[in-house]
């Protein structure tokens, strides 16, 4: 990591801190926490009063998103959902009310003080279904194909590596997995310097790509379906948006590797440990004799 990236990412660190900082040190007065946002496109009010109403106030006073992914992400019961950059909760507990006690929703932050407040938050809510994670999501500390659904809001775009996040994302979720996310997305013809114009990179401006970036570094992932469209302005040229993809349930590699595994006629998953004959009549190499295939390997 570049010396700017790291600097970049310490400026973010440092802001969600205080931001966690400041909900936590207002839970305490008489009349709870006020929350971090009051600027219209971003924070809690994004989101139905009735989902507000239902969590503790504050993972509500620490949301700082530029929409609700949940509205996108269709979870089903059972799922187990990522949300990255979880700060002070509030996607993860709706996502964990979701899914059910069957299911399971964990949160990834790099911020202490984030994640004290989200587990502060889990133990007010009584959620049992809830994990939080210390990491970058440019390194999800999850294993590969372990995660349905992904979500995040207003996130990606304070990433310096964005590549790393699509593909750490595209690593860990399941085959046929999808994401579901809200971020700041820019239009094709603003460039850098004009993105950085309009805000900081900490206010989810400067860092954000434009919309035929963020498709092609999806689909250099491996995503496909990739659907992105634009929800409220942000700033002159910059929207929020709602992101869509799945991870298809083969891909280009593992497709090769089931045709390899299939050649040889009248053997099934050929060349591999679970080969065996098509025929129940027949062993392996019985079959294989028959039609004239060897295994290769």
């Amino acid at each position: 990591m570049s010396e700017q990236s790291t600097d970049l990412r310490e400026t973010v660190r440092q802001r969600y801190a205080a931001a966690a900082v400041q909900v936590t040190e207002g839970g305490t007065a008489c009349c709870g926490p006020e929350p971090v946002e009051v600027d219209e496109n971003f924070g809690s009010t994004l989101y139905a009063a009735d989902e507000r109403d239902a969590l503790p106030a504050e993972a509500v006073a620490a949301s700082l998103g530029c929409g609700n992914p949940l509205a996108v992400a269709e979870l089903r019961t059972g799922e187990r959902v990522l949300d990255l950059g979880s700060g002070g909760g509030i996607d993860v507990l709706l996502s964990a009310r979701r899914v059910g006690p069957t299911g399971r929703a964990y949160g990834l932050d790099m911020t202490d003080e984030m994640l004290e407040l989200a587990l502060a938050n889990a133990e007010k809510a009584g959620a049992t279904n809830v994990e939080f994670l210390k990491g970058t999501i440019e390194a999800i500390p999850l294993p590969a194909n372990t995660i349905d659904v992904v979500i995040s809001n207003c996130v990606i775009n304070l990433s310096t590596d964005k590549p790393a996040v699509f593909a750490e994302t595209f690593r860990a979720l399941k085959p046929g997995g999808r994401i579901g996310v809200t971020d700041v997305v820019a239009d094709d013809n603003l460039t850098p310097d004009q993105r950085a114009e309009r805000g900081d990179y900490v206010g989810c401006i400067a860092g954000a790509l434009t919309f035929a970036e963020y498709r092609a570094g999806l689909e250099a992932a491996g995503f496909a379906g990739v659907e992105i469209t634009a929800t409220h302005s942000v700033a002159d040229g910059m929207h929020s948006a709602i992101v869509r993809a799945t991870k298809p349930l083969t891909t280009e590699g593992s497709s090769k590797t089931a045709e390899s595994a299939d050649a040889c006629c009248g053997v099934n998953a050929c060349c591999t440990p679970a080969e065996s004959s098509a025929d129940s009549a027949l062993t392996v190499t019985e079959a294989q004799a028959a039609t004239g295939c060897t295994c290769q390997n």
